[in-house]
């Protein structure tokens, strides 16, 4: 990564510094090359900060590092070395710092609290873990109380207190009664955040001696009981109402203190009569939108991942009909430190230079401090490469022996943050990591990625080349990644052959030859086609393909998205699929699917199956239904069944299907017992218990089913335990603290006994818990409280009756609920790969962070501005969902010469998590699109004016416009073509010394740096000359000539008055006759009271006409209104539609071509043109 640091110009030892860009190497995952490589220590694994242990099993406090030579360790406690070789208890894993104090050995837990940090250290330098707080967990008992039975007056407000004993960590309360069965909450009764029970105002029906507290202590899995508190409402008539009056907190207002990125509980009860309803606010703002969660019936407010910015008051107001109270919160939330800039590792050639940065934020501020393997910076050996400038460490010219291990300590009253970043310095010749001579084969018009993964100090540079002797790859059709890696995002056959990737730097060079054959696409050039085949009959579907000779094409046929059945009439052969005697079952989709090593392609085809013409001498018919059925062999588990067959009707019975009624459990839903075949009249059942069976018999032919038989006598089985347990069990959290275990219950026949019931059982998997396990009735779900967000349980339900239990049933794997991820994707990059395409990196989040089953990313982006125009406009955001685990993504459609900004979010289950820090990125320039208009003007005999507008879209800076123009004469054929160059700043231009009387044809587009634009195309016309002008004036006086012109004017209106009469009168015209042609239901039909037609009424004959295509006298070039005219997507022809599509045109008469002339009209003289031209 490039960095660059400004520094005060006061400090003149960094002067040189400035004027460099430093890049810190990567060393590759190589594990050949790691093996090689010195390395100082890095912690990989460490316990947490604040670890509470179960005091009953041995304390293991990790600490796992790596480094080359394999680091040793060491530790200290409560600030001084632990020697463990002097504690028997105690022993250090092999080849690993983690600590095992052996506590069920006779150790105690409470002997080894304490503080404990641990040191790897190799000849490179020294590594230091967290300060790791070691406290055992506590679960103490509750004190013993005498509690008193409370009673109070219906309508009261009431308090159960819980007092729960201090443990560590707080333990979970609940209320239950004396059956656990959790107690209801409403908007009247609920818990409370300290875990009391409040009743806004007490019923009679509240009365009950069970009122019980549980504290839960998860990390023994114990469960502490608070003796039973007794309640007794007693009634007065009539009971009286009361306003709201607030139970917690108390007073008007209160003061709350948050860590940032915690979760904020602001809690509001409140007694009175009616029950007051909870409503909450902000003072002076908004309540914060998706963080904004309300609970316990919006009596809680919580609002996730708080930031500074959620500081403020907070009212809450209790509300009921006689009348309201409120109590304001003051927030003030205050942030542990929290990572800007985390220091990174650096590794450095001799004599380079470099920084570590350590930059946290907080609230209040942290304050940095630096160590050097492990000691503080201050004491520790001097370094003549190292400067410390506050949160920056400055490195020059490093030597070898500059390798070593910094911390960087960031801490305020609320925490701290420790972070080890070694620099290691290394001086290694360039080694390409990429295996030589590896083949790379793509599909043509497919990109082509070529490695040459690397490493060296000082960091190589890669060239590529083509061939032995070939030049440098350079130039757009390649992509030159800051792996190594060589991209040709459109590969064609002239690409194939042999690359070098060639990385050298100071100490050496390396260069390694792979190779790329582009491949022919596979393509189905013969597809196979959609079939109609009568039953019985013989149907065959082609699939030939092309293919490259080099790749082994395998086919593949599937019937509606599924394999074929195994069918000895499914023949598959080379080139199609055939299908003997086709049956209805047939009917369907089949799929040819053509697959190689590098593509596949696939087709599609139907497959409908009619039934074949019956011959009228046969008449065939579904079987008549069974009869005579009869029950013998009666057993406990099983019976026989015969029954007699029915008229076939000349159409063979090929199945009798059993269907069974459970009289006890489903009166009148039959079910589905078996199936045999058609020469088959009797069949041996089985049974299940506790069923009261009645069974009946349907034959099946050909043609259909025949109706069911009349039942059977009824048999009812002795009951049992089930045999069966639930299936389809499952163990998803509906919220983060809890599991919600669902199966699908039993049928009423599958009990085999009365009292079913169902034995739900959990335990938290890799814990090595015991199960939890309740029994339920009547339900088909369970919900787990209290539990961990996202963890994996085991769960199963196991069915039993008054009779046992059904076989042990099998575990399956549930997670509890999600939550929203807490962390954002870091590290995001954009790499610009053209002006309206990007690529997007980031890395991935810790798993641990994403509280959920990991769906994928979002990216978020906006056009902020145009770089041309320099103008914000209104913030559209995209977004691109990208599945899964991926670390990058495409940003295709971007505007050329543009400022965009971007974050990244990870998705899980729940929703998205926080985004990362807006990125922002530039597009460069691109072509312009056209100019906006292209207007021509006052023509005279040797001169034209042109005027223009800029383009809409300019993509960059426009550089200059290009005039092209060029005479046509009067058969169209095009004369030399003159080209001027105009300057960016001008909108018009006057052309001089053209022809008099002559046609031109001119083309003008816009140029950027990148090149030219589409371009804009108008003609326009000279005029002619003066003496011309008087010969034509000198023939239209002439009385012949007028003479000549009246006779047509007189013949052209005695036809249109034939021509109007005939139309009054119901005769057909030009138009009637497209009408009745095309029938076109939106044409008004003949009215009925005048015989006029809706459409071409004389009402209508004064109407302006639709609109034409004429083009303005002044030439003007410009977009019709409406974005979907057909000028934007056709030849310039204005027509329009009708609601059903249909093209109003037809009608109009309208000419293809425009006119000679700009003033001459487009239309053709159809009648009712005609008619408003003579109005």
């Amino acid at each position: 990564m490039t960095k660059k640091m400004s520094i005060s110009t006061s400090k003149t030892s960094l002067v040189l510094f400035l004027c460099q860009i430093i890049s810190a190497l990567d060393v590759p995952l190589d594990s050949k090359l790691l093996e090689e490589l010195s390395q100082p220590p890095t912690i990989t694994q460490q316990s947490p900060k604040d670890y509470i242990v179960d005091p009953r099993e041995n304390i293991v406090i990790q600490c796992e590092a790596k480094g080359k030579p394999p680091p040793s360790f060491s530790w200290t406690r409560n600030g001084t070395h632990f020697d463990i070789d002097k504690d028997a208890q105690v022993t250090m894993k092999p080849n690993s710092g983690t600590l095992v104090i052996n506590i069920m050995n006779g150790g105690k837990a409470e002997a080894y609290e304490g503080v404990y940090q641990c040191t790897a250290r190799n000849e490179r330098g020294a590594a230091i873990s967290n300060n790791i707080v070691v406290r055992p967990s506590r679960s103490p008992l509750w004190t013993k109380e005498k509690l008193e039975p409370n009673h109070v007056r219906e309508g009261d407000s009431l308090v159960l207190h819980c007092r729960p004993p201090v443990g560590l960590p707080p333990p979970i309360i609940f209320w239950m009664d004396n059956a656990f069965q959790r107690l209801p909450q409403s908007e009247r009764v609920s818990q409370g955040l300290n875990g009391d029970l409040y009743f806004s105002n007490v019923q009679p029906e509240d009365t009950r001696e069970d009122y019980i507290c549980y504290a839960r202590f998860n990390h023994t899995q114990t469960i502490q009981q608070k003796q039973p508190i007794s309640v007794k409402v007693f009634s007065t008539k009539p009971v009286t109402e009361r306003q709201p009056v607030l139970l917690t907190p108390t007073g008007s207002t209160s003061t709350k203190v948050e860590l940032r990125g915690n979760v904020l509980l602001l809690e509001c009860i409140a007694a009175g009569l009616p029950t007051p309803v909870i409503r909450w606010i902000k003072e002076g703002g908004e309540l914060p939108a998706n963080r904004t969660f309300f609970e316990n019936f919006k009596k809680t407010l919580k609002i996730i991942d708080v930031s500074e910015a959620d500081s403020g008051n907070y009212k809450c107001i209790a509300r009921n009909a006689l009348g309201s109270v409120h109590h304001v919160i003051s927030v003030t939330v205050k942030a542990a430190p929290y990572w800007i800039t985390a220091p990174r590792n650096l590794v450095l050639s001799p004599g380079e230079d470099g920084t570590l940065i350590c930059r946290a934020n907080g609230n209040p501020k942290p304050s940095i401090s630096w160590l050097a393997n492990g000691v503080p910076i201050a004491i520790a050996p001097e370094d003549p490469s190292r400067k410390v400038d506050g949160d920056t460490i400055i490195f020059s010219h490093v030597q070898e022996r500059s390798s070593a291990v910094y911390q960087c300590n960031a801490s305020n009253e609320y925490g701290y943050l420790l972070a080890n970043a070694f620099v290691n310095v290394l001086a290694e010749p360039p080694r390409i990591l990429t295996p030589a001579n590896k083949l790379y084969q793509v599909i043509a018009d497919s990109p082509a990625l070529l490695d040459c993964a690397y490493f060296g100090s000082p960091k190589p540079e890669i060239e590529w080349f083509k061939g032995v002797k070939g030049s440098i790859l350079r130039g757009n059709e390649y992509v030159f990644h800051d792996n190594g890696t060589l991209e040709i995002p459109v590969a064609q056959k002239n690409n194939a052959g042999t690359y070098t990737c060639v990385a050298r730097n100071e100490l050496g060079k390396i260069q390694n030859e792979v190779q790329l054959e582009i491949k022919d696409p596979t393509m189905i050039i013969k597809q196979p086609e959609y079939k109609v085949i009568q039953r019985y009959g013989q149907v065959s579907f082609e699939c030939i393909i092309k293919h490259d000779s080099t790749l082994l094409p395998t086919v593949t046929w599937l019937k509606d998205n599924d394999e074929l059945p195994d069918d000895e009439r499914f023949l598959v052969g080379k080139d199609n699929l055939t299908i003997m005697n086709v049956t209805d079952k047939d009917d369907g989709t089949y799929t040819c699917i053509v697959n190689t090593t590098l593509d596949s392609v696939s087709a599609s085809a139907v497959l409908t199956v009619v039934a074949a013409p019956p011959t009228p001498a046969i008449i065939y018919a579904r079987p008549n239904p069974p009869f005579d059925l009869e029950l013998t062999g009666q057993l406990e588990r099983s019976i026989d069944l015969s029954w007699l067959p029915g008229d076939e009707n000349n159409s063979p019975i090929t199945s009798f299907v059993i269907e069974f009624e459970d009289a006890l459990h489903e009166p009148g839903v039959w079910r589905y017992q078996t199936e045999v075949p058609g020469s088959q009249t009797t069949a041996q059942l089985k049974l299940s218990p506790y069923v009261n069976y009645a069974f009946r018999v349907i034959a099946v032919n050909r043609i259909g089913r025949s109706q069911p038989s009349e039942p059977s006598e009824q048999y009812l089985t002795k009951s049992a335990s089930p045999d069966e347990n639930p299936a389809n069990v499952q163990g998803i959290g509906s919220e983060p603290d809890n599991l919600v275990i669902t199966w699908e219950p039993l049928k009423g026949f599958q009990s085999n006994g009365p009292g079913l019931q169902y034995k739900v059982s959990w335990r938290q998997k890799d814990v090595d818990d015991e199960w939890t396990s309740v029994i339920v009735a009547n339900v088909s779900k369970y919900i787990v409280s209290g539990t961990p967000t996202f963890v994996p349980y085991e769960v199963k339900v196991q069915a039993l009756n008054d009779l046992g239990y059904a076989p042990e049933p099998s575990e399956v794997i549930g997670h509890s609920g999600e939550d929203l991820p807490m962390v954002a994707p870091g590290n995001v990059q954009v790499h610009v790969i053209n002006s309206t395409l990007a690529k997007v990196h980031w890395d991935p989040v810790p798993l641990k962070s994403v509280r959920g089953h990991l769906q994928g990313y979002k990216v978020y982006y906006w056009k902020v501005q145009s770089l041309s125009r320099r103008s914000r406009r209104h913030v559209e955001k995209k977004i691109l969902t990208f599945r899964g685990n991926k670390t990058f993504g495409m940003l295709p459609g971007l505007e050329p010469y543009s400022s965009y900004k971007l974050n990244v979010r990870v998705v899980n289950g729940k929703g998205e998590g926080p985004a990362s820090p807006d990125k922002v990125f530039k597009t460069p320039e691109g072509v312009p699109s056209s100019p906006s208009f292209l207007k021509i003007t006052n023509p005279t005999l040797d001169s034209l004016t042109l005027e223009w507008g800029s383009p809409t879209h300019p993509n960059g800076v426009l550089t200059s416009y290009t005039l092209k123009f060029q005479p046509i004469n009067n058969t169209h054929e095009l004369g030399p073509l003159v080209e001027i160059r105009i300057p960016a700043n001008e909108s018009s231009l006057i052309l001089k010394n053209l022809n008099y009387s002559t046609r031109y044809k001119f083309y003008f587009n816009a140029q950027t740096s990148v090149g030219s634009g589409s371009q804009i195309t108008e003609e326009a016309v000279t005029i002619m000359d003066e003496a011309m002008a008087s010969r034509q004036v000198d023939i239209a006086t002439q009385g012949w000539f007028i003479g000549l012109m009246c006779a047509v004017a007189l013949l052209i209106l005695i036809l249109l008055i034939v021509c109007f009469i005939r139309r009054n009168k119901g005769g057909k015209y030009p138009v009637k006759e497209k009408e009745d042609a095309h029938a076109d239901p939106e044409i008004q039909p003949m009215k009925e009271d005048d015989g006029t037609f809706g459409e071409y009424s004389d009402a209508e004959d004064h109407k302006p006409l639709k609109k034409g295509s004429r083009t303005p006298s002044d030439r003007t070039v410009k977009k019709e209104d409406s974005d979907d005219s057909l000028v934007d997507y056709g030849e310039g022809v204005n027509g329009q539609f009708n609601e059903d599509g249909s093209f109003i045109g037809q009608y109009s008469g309208k000419k293809e071509k425009e006119p000679a002339e700009g003033n001459e009209s487009s239309e053709a003289p159809s009648p009712v043109n005609a008619m408003n031209s003579f109005v």
